[in-house]
């Protein structure tokens, strides 16, 4: 079978695209930078030049396809133009469903994001929970705004399937300074973690191969303008890097207050309107990661059969890793 994939050098998406691959699909990766292509080397890839906010470009790669993953999407915060996530986000969401359409592909899953559901009071969250807070990333809100396009082309007749991951983590790349392999990968071998005081706040963390199996399931058997939770285990900051250091043996779990991390965060906008520095994080993250994220994905592992790893499993997984690729 012929499949398209948005966002195959990424995270979730390069590994989905070799696994489809291994399984002796054809698939079709549409990417940016040539120099990413050597992520792809597989007899079953072919690769395609551009991007989502290319139309031309995506029409070309979903050509004959019958399936399409929409993986890719733009999440790096603290940015100099905001408007570039929207537009990858939300336009580019839109050119990638639109172009489905024309083409006659039988299914499409949309990878969106639990942070559009937001965070728990106490009991996790589930996908027919209603937002209780306001959107402080514009990450979760162009998400959002993908999510209702969707849906609008599913009233057109695209049979589209949206999946919403929780904090991944495990064995795969690391695309930038605040993934949680790379905070994980600076503890191990920086020897220290900050984590919001007093370190109770929960959140869900996903592994890597448990969520690339929930978008293949999803694909398989998800329903028509459903959306499924891929997520795994509900834990504190403090108790997940605690176990970290009890495997690893050794470094400083740091609990920083509230106001001294936005401190610090207010700082470096100073920095960035004064030397145009672009800031690590802004106060809209702090506000997120002082908050719990904490899901259930009860009905993916109902509908779909979505299966999550033990923790303790998936950690050491992915602490042996990340240490040989120090080693590499």
């Amino acid at each position: 079978m012929k499949i398209f994939i948005t966002g195959a050098t990424g995270y979730i998406g390069n590994l989905l695209a070799l696994k489809l691959a291994d399984a002796g699909h054809c698939v079709h990766a549409l990417i940016r930078n040539k120099k990413s292509a050597s992520l792809l080397k597989h007899e079953n890839i072919k690769i395609f030049f551009g991007d989502i906010n290319d139309k031309e470009a995506i029409r070309n790669s979903i050509r004959d396809c019958e399936q399409v993953y929409h993986v890719a999407g733009h999440v790096k915060t603290g940015m100099k133009d905001p408007s570039v996530i929207f537009k990858v986000n939300v336009e580019g969401t839109a050119n990638v469903l639109e172009a489905a359409l024309e083409a006659g592909v039988k299914k499409l899953v949309f990878t969106s994001t639990c942070g559009v559901i937001g965070p728990a009071l106490k009991e996790p969250m589930t996908e027919k929970d209603p937002r209780m807070t306001s959107y402080t990333l514009d990450y979760e809100l162009s998400k959002k705004m993908a999510e209702d396009i969707a849906r609008q082309y599913i009233t057109k007749g695209l049979d589209v399937v949206i999946v919403s991951p929780s904090k991944v983590y495990g064995p795969g790349k690391t695309s930038h300074s605040l993934t949680y392999n790379a905070v994980i990968d600076k503890f191990l071998h920086k020897g220290f973690v900050l984590i919001p005081y007093p370190g109770n706040n929960q959140g869900c963390f996903g592994y890597i191969e448990d969520v690339v199996n929930g978008h293949i399931l999803a694909m398989e058997k998800g329903k028509t303008g459903e959306k499924y939770i891929l997520g795994g285990v509900n834990i504190s900051y403090k108790n997940f890097f605690r176990q970290v250091k009890k495997i690893y043996g050794g470094g400083r779990i740091i609990k920083v207050p509230k106001i001294i991390i936005k401190g610090w965060a207010y700082w470096q906008w100073f920095l960035y309107k004064i030397f145009a520095r672009e800031p690590l994080f802004t106060t809209g993250v702090i506000n997120h990661f002082y908050r719990s994220y904490i899901f259930s994905s009860e009905k993916a592992i109902c509908e779909l059969g979505y299966k999550i790893t033990p923790f303790d499993e998936a950690i050491h997984k992915t602490i042996h890793f990340l240490n040989q690729s120090h080693h590499d």
